[in-house]
């Protein structure tokens, strides 16, 4: 569906055209289908119905540095009195509205949507035939309160008292030569990025590559994903030291370029009791001048299909999910200290809403991409927010008639923040923000005596 198609959306004529025209990006059949299946529809009519409410937590995302009343005010999401007028909801109704919407048809609709953006997207841009995907974990602070503490809890520190804010874990896979988030999986920070991982396994497709980070370094992992009938497979970095896997050589097949047997360890094999004794993997040494040298393994085998050079330059772009990650954290958020939201459930909520908002805008500058001749990774995503936030600021005042114009204008517009070539990168890791060694200081309530 074209981002400037005319789409009949849910509550058409009651919100203003420029929202129309870009939300007819989601199918509004989505909305529809993912508030019918949580059961969260609205029967009766209210000021904010629940297909209002799914863009309002959108629109938090897109909007980060607008408060969330500005974000219904703005959106217009508050529908009309009868008589008429217009309609006003308080910062209560808000809150009840989202409570009643619940994080299950936000999640059902990133689902739906992500599926569908990433599938396209991933088709265009395969390595050897393979669409080229990427699988990391990362935290994200959210507000500091005893509902949120109980539900997410705290990383540890050194001071045993435990970080300043809760922090929940999320888990993605993405399209990693577009930024586009095909699932993701959150819960809370005790719960492993394994454990979140295993959820995501359904959402690889069909002649797939997945790399991952070496913390997904597992043999009862590589099992799980590998599927050689349905052509899935999956390039990760060796750990070293005491969590490395037995390895035996079996072939070589050219200079650091061998096939191996993996034996899993006696825990692996205590806890999942169904696994061979033995997985044939490939693993090709790597060593970059200045750095030290590593292994990858892979379930890649054919070193004529799948040249050991162009493995490890394929390996790199793993990083490119460390990017997806700054761009939600740095620009879309703002560097905000948290999440904006107290309960848990909102938390989840918001989440969903900000995958959905980044996805969207990965949506358009795919889009506008081809009209600077580049891939959609040259264009600056820092300068396509604001354009986005600015086009919908003030496209609401333009008559109807000239939103189609103003639209391809916007793609225009996004055509000329064209990045520099990558340079590559020559330097080794390095902690550049060091962590206070003074203890977390808590507030202390005053105890009040009876008289």
């Amino acid at each position: 569906m074209g981002l400037g198609e005319t789409v009949l959306a849910v509550g058409a004529g009651e919100r203003p055209a420029s929202f129309e025209q870009f939300s007819a990006a989601i199918d509004p059949a989505w909305i529809a289908a993912a508030l019918a299946a949580t059961g969260t529809a609205s029967v009766r009519r209210r000021k904010l119905p629940a297909e209002h409410v799914v863009w309002l937590v959108i629109g938090m995302g897109l909007f980060h540095d607008r408060s969330i009343a500005q974000v219904v005010q703005h959106l217009d999401l508050v529908l009309p009195t009868r008589n008429g007028g217009r309609g006003h909801v308080t910062n209560a109704a808000i809150v009840q509205a989202r409570d009643q919407l619940g994080a299950k048809p936000l999640a059902a609709l990133f689902a739906q949507t992500a599926a569908v953006w990433s599938t396209a997207a991933a088709a265009t841009t395969r390595w050897r035939g393979l669409a080229v995907y990427g699988l990391d974990g990362t935290t994200l602070r959210v507000a500091d309160t005893r509902e949120n503490v109980a539900h997410f809890g705290r990383p540890g520190s050194r001071s045993g008292e435990g970080a300043g804010y809760p922090q929940l874990r999320l888990v993605a896979l993405s399209v990693l030569r577009q930024h586009l988030v095909a699932a993701a999986a959150l819960g809370p920070y005790r719960t492993s990025e394994l454990t979140l991982a295993a959820t995501l396994w359904a959402a690889v497709p069909d002649h797939a590559l997945v790399i991952l980070d070496r913390g997904f370094c597992s043999y009862a992992l590589f099992h799980a994903l590998a599927d050689p009938a349905r052509q899935r497979h999956w390039l990760v970095r060796a750990k070293t030291g005491r969590t490395a896997l037995k390895v035996q050589v079996v072939q070589r097949l050219g200079p650091g370029d061998h096939v191996l047997d993996l034996t899993p360890s006696h825990g692996t094999r205590t806890a999942h009791r169904t696994l061979p004794a033995t997985l044939r993997v490939r693993a090709v040494r790597v060593h970059h001048r200045g750095f030290r040298p590593y292994l990858v393994f892979t379930s890649l085998l054919d070193p004529i299909a799948y040249p050991a050079a162009e493995l490890v330059a394929l390996y790199h772009e793993r990083w490119e999910l460390e990017l997806t990650f700054d761009e939600v954290k740095t620009h879309t958020l703002e560097r905000a200290e948290a999440l904006r939201s107290q309960a848990p459930t909102r938390v989840e909520q918001e989440v969903w809403g900000l995958l959905l908002a980044y996805n969207l805008l990965r949506l358009v500058m795919s889009r506008a991409a081809p009209r600077a001749a580049v891939p959609p990774l040259r264009l600056s995503y820092r300068h396509a927010l604001l354009a986005l936030r600015g086009f919908w600021h003030t496209a609401w005042l333009s008559p109807p008639g000239v939103l189609p114009r103003r639209l391809e204008a916007l793609l225009d517009e996004l055509a000329l923040f064209v990045l520099p070539e990558r340079r590559p990168r020559r330097y080794p890791r390095a902690v550049k923000i060091k962590m206070s060694n003074y203890p977390r200081k808590r507030p202390h309530r005053r105890r009040i005596r009876a008289k």
